[in-house]
């Protein structure tokens, strides 16, 4: 299965084309979130997305909530934010939202350790994890070095050892990828990033 994988477009129009463009070559394309800005602008953000020629699975990011997500989600759009589902004879599961808490106000859409647990707790097995953060000590560190991912996600990923782990929400760490285990952990950023499974 081919999958086409992006994070934060941000409501970038030239970023939301490319992805379009992409997406004719994708068995399944995924969304691991902040398609828009500060909570404001998601139903056009995501109509940007509307010509993706695939299947997509998405988690929302802080910049949106799971239900605001839910609600816009065009045709063939899917939110997995705290499910499982199959496709092509692989299994998603899905984690939305800032994990740990952001500093960034009221505005952004946050989980805490615990709860983030909880949700991943639902989780048994999976081949690829849909997150929007990133786990604690990989693909997570800020410009100024310092490592902000969760350590709810890593605990989740050294237990269920899926094929691959897909992020964005820390800018400074895209296209930054690791290993967790088996795990292969990237953070995607806007740009189309391409995977074989």
């Amino acid at each position: 299965m081919k999958l086409l994988a992006f994070s934060d477009l941000h409501h970038s129009r030239s970023k939301a084309a490319g992805i379009v463009a992409a997406s004719a070559a994708a068995d399944l394309v995924i969304g691991a979130g902040d398609f828009c800005n500060m909570r404001r602008g998601l139903d056009d953000a995501v109509s940007m997305l509307t010509g993706v020629a695939a299947p997509m699975l998405v988690v929302p990011g802080n910049a949106e909530s799971p239900e605001e997500l839910t609600e816009v989600a065009g045709a063939g759009m899917t939110n997995i934010h705290g499910i499982s589902c199959e496709a092509g004879g692989l299994t998603f599961f899905g984690l939305g939202c800032a994990v740990p808490e952001t500093p960034f106000g009221d505005w952004s859409v946050d989980l805490s350790e615990a709860k983030a647990a909880t949700i991943l707790d639902g989780c048994a097995q999976a081949d690829v994890l849909v997150l929007h953060s990133p786990p604690k000590g990989v693909a997570d560190l800020t410009s100024n070095g310092i490592s902000v991912g969760s350590a709810a996600i890593r605990a989740a990923i050294e237990r269920i050892q899926p094929r691959l782990a897909v992020c964005g929400h820390i800018h400074d760490s895209w296209g930054v990828t690791g290993r967790i285990g088996r795990t292969q952990v990237v953070n995607l950023g806007p740009a189309p990033n391409w995977f074989e499974l």
